[in-house]
C-alpha cells in the first residue's frame, strides 16, 4: 500500500509547477520602462531635448519680431523726416483757424490734407499759380479736366487742364470751389499747393516754420 506525502497533499490542485528551484526576482517598474524604451529597434530620447528645441524656436521667433517691429519703427521715422505734418497742429481762436506746419529735412513744406474727402499729401509752392495736381489722382478725386491750357510751376510752365476742387482741406482749415489745374506729366502723388489756395489765406514763416491762418 502506497503512502501519500503529505506535503502533496497541502499544494493547490492549479498552483503552477515551477520548472526552476531559484526563487523569482521582481524587476522594478522604473527598470521595466527603462529596459523597454532602451530595447532592439527602439531609440531613447531626452525630455531636455524637445525643451532645447521649443526654447531656440522662441528666441528665432523672438528675433524675427524684433525685425521686424524695428523696420517699422525706422520706417516711420523716415516718414516723419519727409513728411513732420503728417497730423499738422490746428488752433482756433474767435478771429482765424491757424495750422502750423514744420518744415522737413529737404527744406520743403510738405503736409496731409484731403480733396473731396480724400486723403492726398500736399507741397507748399508758392511759384506754382493753381493747386497742380499730377493726371493720375484725377478719377480718385473725383476731379473733371476743363480746358487746356499751360500752368506755371516751380520747375516751370507746362501744359494742364482747369478744374475745379469742391472741397480742400489742411487741419482745420477748409477751403471751397478751389481752381486747379490737372498736369498729365506731372510723376508722383504729392500735390502742389499753389497760390489758388495761399491767396485765401495769411502765411508767415519764422525758422523752420510755416504757420497758415484763415480769417473768419
Amino acid at each position: 500500500m502506497k503512502l501519500n506525502d503529505p506535503s502533496e497533499n497541502n499544494k493547490p490542485s492549479g498552483a503552477p509547477q515551477s520548472t526552476d528551484d531559484s526563487p523569482l526576482e521582481k524587476v522594478p517598474a522604473d527598470r521595466q520602462d527603462a529596459s523597454f524604451n532602451e530595447g532592439p529597434g527602439m531609440t531613447h530620447r531626452p525630455q531636455n531635448d524637445s525643451s532645447q528645441t521649443i526654447g531656440k524656436n522662441m528666441l528665432i521667433i523672438a528675433w524675427v519680431l524684433a525685425l521686424v517691429v524695428l523696420t517699422w519703427i525706422f520706417g516711420m521715422w523716415e516718414d516723419n523726416q519727409v513728411n513732420p505734418n503728417r497730423s499738422p497742429d490746428t488752433s482756433y481762436s474767435e478771429q482765424a483757424t491757424e495750422v502750423a506746419l514744420k518744415r522737413n529735412r529737404y527744406g520743403h513744406y510738405l503736409t496731409n490734407g484731403e480733396i473731396n474727402n480724400q486723403s492726398v499729401i500736399f507741397l507748399v509752392d508758392t511759384g506754382a499759380s493753381d493747386v497742380a495736381i499730377p493726371q493720375e489722382l484725377q478719377q480718385e478725386l473725383g476731379l473733371e479736366a476743363g480746358q487746356a491750357h499751360y500752368a506755371k510751376t516751380a520747375n516751370g510752365t507746362t501744359k494742364g487742364y482747369n478744374t475745379r476742387i469742391r472741397q480742400l482741406s489742411i487741419g482745420g482749415i477748409k477751403l471751397y470751389d478751389v481752381r486747379a489745374s490737372i498736369i498729365p506729366n506731372m510723376e508722383g502723388r504729392e500735390i502742389l499747393l499753389g497760390m489758388s489756395v495761399l491767396n485765401q489765406l495769411e502765411f508767415t514763416q519764422r525758422g523752420n516754420e510755416l504757420t497758415l491762418r484763415q480769417i473768419h
